[in-house]
C-alpha cells in the first residue's frame, strides 16, 4: 500500500533535541552529559516513605480532582503566598500539572486562538516554541542583549494585533540569566497596557548565586489579572520522573484550563501528588542544602569554560544550572555536538535548539554533576572545543 504523507503542523515542530542527543550518547558509553537539565539528587526520604505507604490505599489508583488534590493545593497555596507572594485570595486558581511544560501547554490553549502570536525572548526554551506551534500559533522571536537580558523595547515593537502574549522564563534557562525586577516590572507594565497575558516560567526559582534573587511578577500591584506563573517540584525536590508541576492563573481563565486538563490528562498523577505533599512540607529547606555545592559547581563550570576566552564568550549565569556559550569560529553547532559525543565523550545542546541562528552556541547543563564528576566533564568539553576549533 503506498504511504500518503499529508502535511500537518507538526512539520514545523523542531524534533525533542534532549532525545536527539541521548539517542547519540546511548551509541558512545562513558558519555558524560552536560546537555539535559536535571538535578543530581533525588526526593526527599519523606515523599518516598509517604508514597510507599499510599501505595495500600485503594483512592490512590482511582481518578481524583482534575484541579489537584486537596492537601496539594493547599500547601501550594500557602507556598505561593510565603515564597512568591502571590495571595490566591485575590482572584487567582490554582492547578496541579504532570509538570512545568504542562502547565505552558494549558496556557497558551486557554488564551490563543490558531494564528495568534506568542512573544519569546531569544534564546528560548526550546518546548516552549514547540507548544506554540503545535497550538497552530506563531512564536514570535525577539532578541536579547549581549548578556541575555531582555529588551522590553523589542519586544513593545514586536507586538501585533494577533499578539496574545509574552513568555519570561527566570531564572533562565538556557542561558542562567536571572532576569532582575526592574525588567520584570516592564514586561508586566507593557502586557497591562496592551492587554496581553505575561507567561511566567519560574521552574528554577530557587536556584540563584550570588547577589542574584528571583521575583514573581504576579506579586506585582495589579499583576495577578494578567500573569500566569508557571512552576515545578522537578528541579528543586528532584522530582523529575513524578511528573508534578503546578500554575497560578487569572481565575478568569479557569474554564478554558479545566477543559485542557481534564482533556489531555483527567487528573494528575495520584502517587505523585501525595509524595509532592510530602516534598512540599519539607520545604524549599530541601532544595537550598544542595546549593552551595551546587554554587561551587557552578563556579568551577564558569572559571573552566571563561579559560577558553577568546575562542569562548562567556555571559554571566546567575542562576539555574546553564550556562550558554558562544564559540567564536565559524562552525555547524550541530556537527561539533556530535563530534563531541564521538570523540571526546561530552554531551552539550547545540544553540540552534534554543533559537540561535547567528553563530555557534551551545549549552552546557551542570545540575546533575558533582564535585567529582565536574573537572572531568567540563575538562573534556575544553578539551574538545579547543581541539575542534581552537
Amino acid at each position: 500500500m503506498q504511504t500518503v504523507t499529508i502535511p500537518t503542523r507538526m512539520d514545523a515542530v523542531q524534533p525533542p533535541i534532549v532525545a536527539v542527543i541521548g539517542d547519540l550518547i546511548r551509541q558512545v558509553p562513558g558519555t558524560i552529559s552536560l546537555g539535559q537539565g536535571v538535578v543530581h539528587y533525588g526526593p526527599p526520604p519523606a515523599a518516598l516513605d509517604v508514597a510507599r505507604e499510599a501505595i495500600a490505599n485503594p483512592d490512590t489508583h482511582a481518578y481524583q480532582d482534575g484541579v489537584g488534590l486537596r492537601a496539594l493545593i493547599g500547601a501550594i497555596e500557602d507556598k505561593l503566598a510565603r515564597d512568591n507572594g502571590i495571595d490566591v485570595a485575590r482572584g487567582t486558581g490554582v492547578m496541579v500539572t504532570a509538570g512545568a511544560n504542562m502547565a505552558f501547554v494549558h496556557a497558551v490553549l486557554a488564551v490563543t486562538g490558531v494564528g495568534d502570536e506568542v512573544i519569546v525572548p531569544v534564546p528560548f526554551y526550546f518546548n516552549h516554541e514547540m507548544a506554540i506551534q503545535m497550538a497552530g500559533c506563531t512564536a514570535v522571536r525577539v532578541p536579547t542583549d549581549d548578556r541575555y537580558q531582555l529588551d522590553v523595547d523589542a519586544m513593545r515593537a514586536a507586538v501585533t494585533p494577533r499578539t496574545r502574549a509574552i513568555v519570561t522564563v527566570t531564572p533562565n534557562n538556557p542561558t542562567g540569566a536571572v532576569y532582575p525586577e526592574a525588567s520584570l516590572r516592564a514586561v508586566s507594565a507593557l502586557c497591562r497596557e496592551r492587554g496581553l497575558y505575561h507567561i511566567s516560567d519560574e521552574v528554577y526559582e530557587y536556584f540563584t548565586y550570588g547577589a542574584a534573587r528571583h521575583v514573581s511578577p504576579a506579586s506585582f500591584d495589579g499583576a495577578a489579572a494578567h500573569t500566569i506563573s508557571l512552576f515545578s517540584l522537578s528541579k528543586a525536590y528532584g522530582f523529575a520522573g513524578w511528573r508534578i508541576g503546578y500554575m497560578a492563573y487569572p481565575a478568569s481563565l479557569g474554564d478554558a484550563i479545566a477543559k485542557v486538563q481534564d482533556t489531555v490528562l483527567v487528573c494528575p498523577p495520584v502517587l505523585s501528588q501525595i509524595a509532592a505533599v510530602a516534598a512540599m512540607e519539607v520545604g524549599p529547606t530541601y532544595c537550598r542544602r544542595h546549593l552551595a555545592p551546587l554554587a561551587e559547581i557552578h563556579d568551577i563550570v564558569a572559571r573552566e569554560l571563561r579559560a577558553l576566552e577568546p575562542l569562548c564568550t562567556v555571559p554571566p549565569a546567575d542562576g539555574a544550572f546553564y550556562c550558554f556559550i558562544r564559540v567564536n569560529a565559524a562552525a555547524d553547532p550541530m556537527q561539533i555536538a556530535e563530534r563531541l559525543i564521538r570523540e571526546f565523550r561530552v554531551a552539550v545542546i547545540p544553540g540552534t535548539a534554543f533559537g540561535v541562528t547567528d553563530g555557534c552556541y551551545f549549552r552546557v547543563a551542570y545540575g546533575a554533576l558533582q564535585k567529582d564528576t565536574v573537572a572531568e566533564g567540563i575538562g573534556r568539553l575544553v578539551t574538545g572545543l579547543r581541539a575542534l576549533l581552537g
